[in-house]
This record gives structure tokens, C-alpha cells and sequence, in this order.
């Protein structure tokens, strides 16, 4: 089943607005939501939208609630999200960032109590959109084992990094474990198994299998060790700078819920530091010789990042968003 951006934006509006969204805030929520499923991160999008409801309607979202400022230094400020809409906050950061990058040529938000930000990397879009560098991550419950591990007590923690190209941005949307736990959701309600392992089973051995990772938590980080140790890093450096919570606190607030998170905004204004003759020169050398590739599988492209959202943007926006029929009755029916 296909449903047209249009459709799909006015169906998140409407609910919003139902749950207590003013008019131009609901918009741009729903405009969100909508973009990440467009752009083919269904687990962030559509799929995510009733759970995010559900949230608002257990008051773990504020919707009337804006970020308030803490204190700013220069270049760098510190913000409260209120517990408001998690994708709103967001947006708004990186705004801020973007605002400071160019004035500063760098900018630097670090946001605390706030909501999960849906997909991370309609931040880094954002800020490629506005010519600048952009660099933005957050934390999560604890979802994932340290390294050597079986518990979870570390996050995984996504990460963004985005830099503008003048016909599609390149962009790195991440998690520290191999699959976020929205692409395992998805991989198993499709009755699909993972393309590469991502976690383990009950029996302790490697698997692709969604079902049997949902069951044990044990997802696998990026990189094994190294995965995990960059996690601990971004968890702590959000922390000091924002405040608010680290994954620790944030497991120790409710366990199940997702929410009062730490965030990292961080945009640069590359046109501050060469002239942008030499920016496209050296973005364009260095895709071009990455595409030229001898390909391992001659039935398989080379993409650079961000490109493959690029065609499937293009994909749905020409022939509607794909769903889960059931899902989107039901959102329908809110």
C-alpha cells in the first residue's frame, strides 16, 4: 500500500492537532515525520508516529512545551527542552546552531530534557540544506552491552554527520549498534532477516534474526569494541555539556520510556573558512573517484552516503510513501 506525501502529512497534522499541537507546530511535527518516511527511514517515520502518541498521551511529551534557554558563551549555548516534542526540539537546535555557525563560523547547541528525535538525520539534512557542515548526536536508554557484556547499560546512541553538495548532500546517519532497534522492528514485522548479523540469540551465538535479538537486547555495536567505546564517549560529552542525563540516569528515570535525553547540535559554516569554489572542487573529487570504484559485485551500485535517500525520496515522492496497510489504519483511525 502507497499513501501520497500530502496524504500522509495531513494524517500526522490531524492527529497532532487532536492531541493538543497548535496549527503551525503540528505542521512542521507532521512535516518531520513524513520527510523520514519519504526518505525511506519507515522505522523513524509512520511506524514510530503511534507510539510517539502514546508518549503524549502518558505525558511523557509536553506539547505545548518550547526549549528555554540556559546560558549562552559565544558560539555555544545550553538549552532545556521541557520535555517538548522530540523532533521540534530538535529542529529548533539545530537552528539555533546553524544561526550561530554563521556568525561564528561554528555553532554549538547542547540540549537537555528533550524527547527522542525521531530520525537523526533530518538534522544533518537540515543544516547541509543551510550550506553548512553538520554534526549532531544524542543518547538513549541504555539499549545496548558494553563490550564483553550481556547487559545493557550503554546506549546506541546515533550519531549524524552531514556536509552540503550542491545536487545531494552527504550524509552518515548512524547508531552504535549495527541496527537501531526501529530497523529491527521493521526487519521483523516484514518476516525478514537482517542482510549482516546484528546481535545474539538466547544461546549466546551471532544471528541475523530480528526476533531473537528483540528478545535478548543484545544488539551488536558498530566496530565491536570500538563501537562501544565511542557510545561511552558520546554519552559523556553530551552529558558534561548539556547537564541533563546520561544514558544511566535516563535508564534509571522509568526504564521503558524513552524520554528526558541529553543532545548535541554542532553546525559549521565551511564558506568561513575557503572560498566555495574549493569546497565543490574537493567534495566533487573526492565522490567521483569513490563512485569510480571497481565494484566487488557488478550487479551493484556504489553509493556515497546519503545517496540511496535521495533516490528513494525521489522513488515515493512519484509514486506514494509504501506502508504497512494495518499501521496505517490505525493511524488513520486516531
Amino acid at each position: 500500500m502507497r499513501v501520497s506525501f500530502e496524504k500522509m502529512k495531513n494524517e500526522f497534522k490531524r492527529v497532532l492537532i487532536k492531541k493538543g499541537f497548535g496549527e503551525e507546530r503540528a505542521e512542521a511535527s507532521a512535516l518531520l515525520f513524513t520527510q523520514t518516511s519519504c526518505d525511506g527511514v519507515y522505522s523513524h517515520g509512520y511506524v514510530r508516529f503511534p507510539r510517539v502518541i502514546e508518549y503524549i498521551d502518558k505525558g511523557y511529551i509536553d506539547v505545548d512545551a518550547v526549549p528555554s534557554k540556559l546560558e549562552g558563551m559565544g558560539a555555544f549555548e545550553k538549552w532545556d527542552g521541557n520535555i517538548g516534542m522530540g523532533n521540534l526540539n530538535a529542529k529548533f537546535c539545530m537552528d539555533r546552531a546553524i544561526g550561530l555557525a554563521k556568525t561564528n563560523a561554528i555553532g554549538c547547541v547542547a540540549l537537555k530534557n528533550t524527547n527522542h528525535w525521531m530520525r537523526g538525520g533530518s538534522y544533518g539534512w537540515q543544516a547541509a540544506d543551510a550550506g553548512c557542515i553538520g554534526i549532531c548526536w544524542t543518547n538513549t536508554l541504555p539499549n545496548m552491552p558494553t563490550w564483553g557484556a550481556k547487559e545493557s547499560r550503554i546506549g546506541n546512541n546515533p550519531l549524524i554527520l552531514a556536509v552540503p553538495k550542491v545536487d545531494g548532500h552527504v550524509v552518515v546517519d548512524m547508531a552504535m549498534a549495527q541496527f537501531s532497534y526501529g530497523k529491527i522492528e521493521v526487519t521483523k514485522m516484514n518476516n525478514e532477516q537482517l542482510p549482516v548479523p546484528g546481535g545474539y540469540d538466547s544461546l549466546g551465538n551471532i544471528t541475523r534474526d530480528p526476533g531473537e535479538i528483540e528478545k535478548t537486547g543484545r544488539v551488536l555495536p558498530i566496530g565491536y569494541w570500538k563501537g562501544s567505546g565511542l557510545s561511552i564517549l558520546l554519552d559523556l560529552i553530551v552529558t558534561i555539556l548539556s547537564g541533563g542525563n546520561s544514558s544511566y540516569k535516563v535508564g534509571k528515570i522509568d526504564g521503558i520510556a524513552e524520554y528526558k535525553l541529553s543532545q548535541i547540535f554542532i553546525a559549521i559554516d565551511p564558506s568561513k573558512a575557503n572560498d566555495s569554489e574549493f569546497i565543490k572542487t574537493a567534495v566533487n573529487e573526492v565522490i567521483k573517484d569513490i563512485k569510480a570504484s571497481e565494484r566487488a559485485d557488478e550487479n551493484r551500485e556504489i553509493f556515497y552516503p546519503g545517496e540511496r535517500t535521495l533516490n528513494t525520496r525521489n522513488k515515493n515522492l512519484e509514486e506514494g510513501i509504501p506502508v504497512d496497510e494495518k499501521i496505517w489504519r490505525a493511524i488513520e483511525n486516531m
